[in-house]
């Protein structure tokens, strides 16, 4: 019972350290971050293969990883809309 409480937990820090990592790599990726149409692309991608994963599949890994991804391709939309971020 500690054990799945811990890797929970752990699954839960993981998933947080996602907002971090898309501030990281919109900062990094700034010329790059413009072309919000494909990210929007990308970001549809990842949640139809998230739904087939959760629907099939089921394998966890796989849906954290997902979700992860998910995550930054939000932030880094996000981000696009910051004009004042765009511009520094």
């Amino acid at each position: 019972m500690q054990t799945l409480l811990l890797k929970s937990i752990l699954e839960i820090i993981i998933l947080v350290t996602a907002i971090p990592v898309g501030y990281l790599l919109a900062w990094l990726c700034k010329d790059e971050i413009v072309y919000k149409k494909w990210m929007l692309v990308i970001l549809y991608c990842f949640i139809i293969v998230l739904i087939i994963f959760v629907l099939f599949y089921r394998n966890l890994e796989i849906i954290l990883g997902l979700i992860y991804m998910i995550i930054i391709a939000l932030v880094s939309i996000f981000k696009s809309k910051d004009k004042v971020f765009l511009k520094s």
